[in-house]
């Protein structure tokens, strides 16, 4: 570290921390993912690969000049080669497409919550990376007509404005409820969307796991999954639109994890708090008041799938510690 520069925040320490987590855990599935990947989407799995390998050498440098201790993170010990693959039908690219959805509201957010030039730079060109990897991947998924587009729509010829408190209703059972805006439809595709790919997800682990405890959280996680599917399915239905899914991206019958349950909890852990922020957003910027109490209504299933999820986590020994502040009390007795 230069002497004239700051020594790194907290913020800066929690979010290199956890950018560490995450990119130590990207490496390790890809490793598995690379070695049966189909050699169409392979590029694009090597490039994640390099991507993770690089930011991990970034992120330890840094820490190592601070004084800081490097993570554990996730290992070599924490992915078994020569097993079978445990998802078939592209899931690599669908797995790739959904984490980079992650990845960028992640690096976004940790960007923003940066001051140190070097560490907000790192931040940015993370979120970059990610970015490229999803518009290739999407790109991809379209031409192989695994992703669903979300539903055309006769487009706007005038400018209109809300003209009564009844654009804000949905729960009266007895009144007419609007159509679904344009910005309401995105945000359900986008939940059903990702939910999907996480439902097979947790088929995969769930059948792979060796602890009955861990096995039937994620066989609860199947279960959430399908039932945020479902409750979101209803409300494109209703105006008949069809719910997005794909043929593709289903697990094997393989019954070996090419994956310890360490890295399968903390994936999930990681998906669900992203499930929980969408969930948030999308009752934010819905008006339509039966979409909001049906949000909050998931995102309490969410959140107690999150809890259980983290108090699993704690019992085996797999949730590692974030960095703590000093505890001024105890330096002080």
């Amino acid at each position: 570290m230069s002497s004239t520069q700051a020594p790194i925040a907290s913020s800066e320490l929690a979010n290199l921390w956890m950018a560490y987590q995450e990119r130590t855990m990207i490496l390790r599935i890809t490793e598995h993912f690379l070695e049966h990947a189909e050699e169409e989407g392979k590029q694009l799995l090597q490039t994640l690969s390099n991507n993770a390998t690089k930011n991990i050498e970034t992120i330890s440098n840094i820490l190592h000049q601070e004084g800081a201790v490097i993570p554990n993170g996730f290992t070599e010990s924490d992915v078994r080669k020569s097993v079978p693959r445990l998802f078939d039908f592209y899931y690599d690219i669908m797995y790739l497409h959904m984490m980079t959805k992650v990845e960028m509201n992640l690096y976004a957010l940790f960007t923003g919550m940066s001051y140190r030039k070097d560490i907000k730079d790192f931040f940015i060109s993370l979120t970059a990376e990610a970015l490229a990897l999803n518009g290739e991947a999407t790109q991809f998924l379209l031409e192989k007509g695994i992703l669903v587009r979300p539903p055309y729509v006769t487009m706007p010829q005038e400018v209109n404005f809300v003209k009564n408190q009844e654009y804000m209703g949905g729960l009266n059972w007895f009144s007419d409820k609007r159509v679904l805006n344009t910005v309401e439809v995105s945000l359900i595709h986008h939940a059903i969307e990702t939910n999907l790919v996480g439902m097979k997800l947790m088929m995969g682990f769930a059948q792979v796991s060796t602890n009955k405890e861990v096995q039937a959280y994620f066989v609860d996680g199947m279960k959430l999954s399908k039932k945020i599917e479902v409750k979101l399915g209803e409300f494109l239905r209703d105006i008949y639109i069809e719910p997005p899914a794909t043929h593709s991206g289903r697990a094997t019958t393989s019954k070996t994890a090419p994956f310890s349950e360490k890295l399968m909890m903390y994936n999930t852990s990681l998906l669900t708090s992203f499930g929980l922020g969408s969930n948030a957003l999308g009752g934010a910027f819905s008006l339509r008041s039966d979409l909001p109490a049906t949000m909050a209504v998931l995102m309490k299933d969410i959140y107690d799938f999150a809890q259980s999820g983290g108090k699993i986590m704690i019992k085996n020994g797999w949730m590692e510690e974030p960095p703590q502040m000093e505890d001024r009390d105890q330096l002080t007795k």
